[in-house]
């Protein structure tokens, strides 16, 4: 068997098939990427005077899938230079190939007449120990592998991306009864570790785990919609965030999906059961019109909704006519609104009567029940159910935690009341006294299990804060930030302030936590587990002071933040910090003078000020040129100037990366910061990152006066701002924020190479920031921000 996949191998070029090698090329694998020849030439290429010889034709499927992965948004390659790693071919001239993979995977058309034809191929070519797995979202994998080699059906086994590969977490592996444990153990391992999703074990059964709870829910949600005589948007109003599923909550993340591919899902399982559960699975009558229509979302450009205009319509599935858009409001409703934490928001919800509280207990309760009917039959245990619905279907809570939290008996006594069949393992558990699926003893989660309580399996590299807090308790904590024990005589500093913003109670304890550090630890890692890393600076505390012409107040703060993000890049012993998600502004600027940043790949960093009417005043725009700078060769000369421009460049034009491998192509990143395939393991990466400096013998740096381009290269930065100004790209004011940052980046009025003291380049940075903080139209900037959320161009 392999112990490492050097090389893998993609067949089928279609959406999954391209998501899943961009994926691979993602994670840096060099990947062969294989689809059918054309049948017949297409008019273009008849007028290029081409044949179906020409290896351009005969790679035509490819090459533009290729084509399209570049063009996709959200993008499925981190960086457009990783599809160097993608090469393309045919099945015809390139199969034989197959056999320098480690890993072949099949994504081929969803018949199984035609996956096994192409299997039997695959096994004439590929090498004895090489894995091969099907993407199949539920065509039985033990009948794929039928008439195989032993050594194929060893290492045969079904791997469910979820569409987009790139971001969505979940990856269900499937293996048959002739698969080798150990190939289902790497898989896992490889999956968590290197392709960075969350793994969960499926048997092979229709449609899997996720797509066949998924699907069920979403046809009940369909059929309650139908009974109770609600609308589209009614529905999609309350099985969101309020749920805590998804914004896209059930008719627009059918449109997203297509209802094409949903239809042909749910088919799958309704020609594959039987009795009420086949039922269950017929597809509206209403949808199927839809469908005649091609009125399948937003590929289609409408399905349940329509925008005209600004007005997003919704469908009036009676009429098939398109409505204004209406929403489910209710006492239920509001009260939900006002409880703290989802499940006192599902409890004032579905035991309301109420329109919206009968809605969402009939869709709630059929969904648990047929949950716990499947047990055993589509996953050995609970766990594997909840995961997949969360990772596959960013549900927050998972059907059996879902049951947890709106009270396990008090649900059962009422679904009894309604005459509902309550499967007999669950009956036996509440007869045992056993009242909840979950429950945490000794900083460990156990989940129920045929009688009794066991340890959720856990990738040793997840860290959780929060049982991290309730086993070792604080070390020190205040408004802002916390200080806990990470372990290993590493210490981590967890923002927890609104948005994770930065003020100064989090900058009190980034002194106090260097201080600590420095006495007691190894080192410190600076990450924490909410939506965002760090969204910036505190923006609302900035603008109520500027409002009240409170400027010394605003320099003290700035002066602070100042000091703290240099105390972090002199500090003795080792800081690593962890951003993941958004990443901007002040954010960007903590991570800036680390030792080390470990980022977890969808990091999406840059220095936003811009935006908001200012530069960056903690330090931002010196890190990011000494970044620059440090990333030249040594003792080669260079273009002081074109460093200058290209840090210029990337604040005026508030660039922001779409992963943590474009935050490297931006410098935000060097060549020793780590990046983190899966965020759950971002910790514990970061961890090991200080660990490691630590074990070396840890120095930090020695502080050296900074080159800069003075007073020409000032003059260079302004004729680029101007230009773009009088091309009407930028605004008055937006040349106001450039002539500022130029003059720091430039390091004012000094001759071209002088080297000066970062304090110098600090004190510039922060006067710019202040006399842009007085300006009433960076004001109005930072009040359009604060109250709609998006950037104004004044």
């Amino acid at each position: 068997m392999v112990k490492r996949i050097k090389r893998a191998a993609v067949l089928g070029s279609g959406v999954m098939g391209s998501g899943i090698a961009a994926h691979l090329a993602n994670v840096g694998i060099p990947t062969l990427l294989l689809d059918i020849v054309p049948r017949e030439l297409t008019k273009e290429e008849e007028a290029k005077g081409l044949t179906l010889e020409h290896k351009e034709v005969r790679n035509r499927f490819v090459n533009q899938a290729l084509q399209k992965l570049l063009k996709q948004k959200p993008a499925p390659l981190m960086s457009k230079e990783k599809i160097a790693l993608i090469e393309v071919g045919n099945f015809e001239d390139d199969f034989h190939r197959l056999k320098e993979a480690d890993w072949i995977i099949e994504v081929v058309v969803e018949r199984l007449d035609v996956k096994q034809s192409v299997f039997a191929k695959v096994d004439e070519v590929r090498k004895p120990g090489s894995i091969v797995s099907s993407n199949t979202s539920g065509i039985s994998i033990e009948a794929m592998a039928e008439g195989r080699s032993e050594d194929f059906k060893k290492h045969f086994l079904g791997t469910h991306f979820f569409n987009p590969p790139r971001y969505l977490k979940l990856l269900e592996v499937i293996p048959t009864k002739h698969t080798d444990p150990n190939v289902v153990s790497f898989m896992k391992t490889f999956g968590e570790d290197v392709l960075g999703k969350g793994v969960v074990m499926a048997k092979d059964t229709p449609n899997f785990i996720a797509n066949r709870i998924g699907t069920y829910g979403l046809l009940v949600t369909v059929r309650e919609m139908m009974k109770g005589g609600y609308s589209v948007g009614e529905v999609d109003s309350v099985t969101g965030p309020l749920i805590g599923r998804p914004k896209s909550a059930t008719f627009r993340t059918l449109d997203v999906v297509g209802l094409d591919t949903f239809v042909h899902v749910a088919n799958n399982v309704f020609e594959k059961v039987e009795g009420e559960e086949k039922e269950a699975f017929r597809v509206p009558d209403f949808m199927k019109a839809m469908l005649e229509k091609g009125w399948l979302g937003s590929k289609s450009g409408q399905g349940f909704f329509l925008k005209k205009g600004k007005e997003i319509l919704e469908l009036n599935y009676e009429t098939l006519e398109y409505e204004p858009s209406k929403k489910l409001k209710t006492p239920a409703t509001e009260a939900s609104k006002q409880a703290k934490g989802l499940a006192n928001k599902l409890k004032a919800l579905v035991y309301a009567d109420d329109r919206a509280g009968t809605l969402l207990w009939n869709i709630l309760s059929s969904v648990l029940l047929y949950s716990a009917k499947l047990l055993g039959e589509i996953a050995d245990d609970i766990v594997a159910i909840d995961r997949a619905m969360k990772w596959g279907f960013g549900w927050e809570l998972g059907p059996f935690e879902t049951w947890d939290a709106i009270g396990l008996e008090q649900s059962v006594r009422k679904m009894q009341a309604e005459g509902r069949n309550i499967p007999d393992s669950i009956t036996e558990m509440l007869a045992n006294g056993h009242t909840s699926f979950y429950k945490t003893e000794n900083g460990n989660v156990l989940f129920y299990d045929r009688g009794e309580y066991k340890a959720v399996e856990e990738n040793a590299k997840v860290i959780h804060i929060q049982r991290l807090k309730e086993e070792k308790g604080v070390i020190k904590k205040n408004s802002g930030a916390s200080l806990i024990d990470l372990g290993d005589d590493v210490a981590l500093l967890e923002f927890h302030s609104p948005n994770n913003a930065i003020g100064l109670d989090i900058v009190q304890m980034i002194n106090y936590a260097l201080e600590e550090v420095d006495r007691n630890y190894k080192g410190l890692v600076i990450g924490n587990q909410g939506k965002n890393f760090c969204v910036g600076a505190n923006l609302a505390m900035i603008l109520m002071e500027a409002q009240d012409d409170n400027y010394l107040e605003i320099e003290f703060v700035v002066r602070q933040f100042q000091q703290a993000m240099m105390n972090i890049k002199y500090s003795p012993k080792p800081v690593v910090v962890a951003p993941f998600a958004m990443t901007l502004g002040g954010g960007t600027e903590i991570c800036l003078p680390s030792a080390r940043i470990q980022a977890a790949a969808e990091t999406y960093m840059g220095l936003v000020e811009v935006g908001v009417g200012l530069i960056p005043g903690g330090g931002g725009n010196k890190e990011l040129y000494i970044k620059h700078l440090n990333s030249m060769p040594n003792g080669v000369e260079f273009d002081l100037q074109k460093v200058a421009n290209k840090v210029f460049e990337t604040i005026a034009m508030a660039k922001v990366s779409t992963s943590a491998v474009e935050a490297r192509e931006l410098n935000f990143l060097n060549n020793t910061d780590g990046i983190s395939m899966n965020g759950d393991h971002l910790l514990y990466d970061a961890k090991q990152a200080v660990i490691s400096l630590y074990d070396n013998g840890y120095q930090p740096p020695v502080r050296k006066k900074v080159p800069v381009v003075g007073e020409t290269g000032y003059a260079t930065l302004l004729l680029a701002a101007q230009s773009m100004h009088l091309s009407g790209y930028i605004t008055d004011h937006d040349l106001t924020i450039a002539k500022k940052l130029a003059y720091v980046i430039a390091g004012g009025k000094v001759p071209y190479g002088t080297e000066v003291d970062e304090q110098y380049l600090l004190d510039l940075e922060r006067e710019a920031f202040l006399s842009l903080v007085g300006e009433p139209k960076s004001q109005a900037r930072m009040q359009h921000m604060l109250v709609k959320g998006k950037p104004l161009r004044n």
